[in-house]
C-alpha cells in the first residue's frame, strides 16, 4: 500500500507563495546575469539624489538579496514562509498584499528619511551637490548613504508585527532560546533590539530603520484596518 505524505509547501496561501516565487527567481538571475545586467543597480534602492536612482526602486528592491549571502534571501523567505500565510488566511489574499507591499515601501521611506539627516548632518543640505569629503570616516558615511538598499526584510518585519498583533499568544520556539516564546514579547523585543542597533550605529550594513519602518506601518494598517485575530489560538 502506497503512502501518500502531503507536501509541506500543500497548503501555502497564493499570495505568499507568488512571493516566495518571485523572490528566488530575481535571486537566481543575479547568479545567471552577472557580467551582463546590473540587477544590483538596476533594482535595489538607492537615494533619491543618487544617479542610481529609480523610481521603481520602491518595489524591486524587495525581491533583491545579496548574492554573496545567501542567508540573506533564506532568513527572509523563512519568515515570510512561516508567518505570512496565517496573515494572508486572517485577513484575505488582497489585503495581504497590499499590507506586504505598503509595509516593505514604508520601510524603505523610513530609512531614506534617516539617511537624509545623516547626509544633511554632514553636508548641511538634502544633496551632495560638489560637497567633498575631507577624511575617511566622512567619506565611508557618505558611502553608505549612497549604497544600494535591497531586501524583503522591511515587508518581513511587517508580517512579523502584524503576528504580533493577530495572535499575541502564539507561543513561539526559536533557535537562539531554549523556552517557548509569546509572539507579543518576542516581536517586541526584537523590535527594540532594532531600535536600538540603528539608533547606536552599530557599524553593520543591515538598514536597521528600515526593519523599524516595516514593523511601524505593519502595526499602523492592523490597527486602522481593524483587523483581529482569532481570541484563542492554540
Amino acid at each position: 500500500m502506497s503512502q501518500y505524505r502531503p507536501s509541506p509547501f500543500a497548503n501555502i496561501t497564493p499570495v505568499v507563495k507568488n512571493l516566495l516565487i518571485i523572490n528566488f527567481i530575481f535571486y537566481l538571475a543575479e547568479w545567471v546575469l552577472q557580467g551582463h545586467f546590473d540587477m544590483l543597480g538596476t533594482f535595489s534602492a538607492f537615494y533619491f539624489d543618487s544617479p542610481l536612482f529609480r523610481p521603481w526602486q520602491i518595489i524591486t528592491y524587495m525581491f533583491m538579496h545579496a548574492s554573496k549571502d545567501p542567508m540573506h534571501i533564506i532568513g527572509n523567505m523563512f519568515g515570510l514562509f512561516m508567518f505570512g500565510p496565517m496573515l494572508e488566511y486572517t485577513m484575505g489574499s488582497k489585503r495581504f498584499f497590499n499590507f506586504y507591499f505598503l509595509t516593505g515601501i514604508g520601510a524603505l521611506l523610513l530609512q531614506l528619511g534617516i539617511q537624509a539627516l545623516e547626509l544633511h548632518s554632514i553636508t548641511g543640505h538634502f544633496t551632495l551637490g560638489d560637497f567633498q569629503p575631507h577624511d575617511i570616516a566622512t567619506a565611508l558615511k557618505l558611502e553608505a548613504i549612497y549604497g544600494p538598499i535591497l531586501g524583503a526584510s522591511g515587508a518581513i518585519f511587517g508580517i512579523l508585527a502584524g503576528f504580533a498583533l493577530l495572535f499575541p499568544n502564539v507561543e513561539m520556539m526559536m533557535i537562539m532560546i531554549p523556552f517557548p516564546v509569546k509572539a507579543k514579547y518576542f516581536v517586541g523585543f526584537y523590535f527594540l533590539y532594532e531600535l536600538y542597533d540603528g539608533i547606536s550605529r552599530s557599524g553593520d550594513n543591515i538598514a536597521h530603520f528600515a526593519h523599524v519602518g516595516g514593523a511601524i506601518v505593519g502595526f499602523i494598517l492592523i490597527k486602522i484596518w481593524g483587523l483581529r485575530g482569532p481570541r484563542q489560538f492554540y
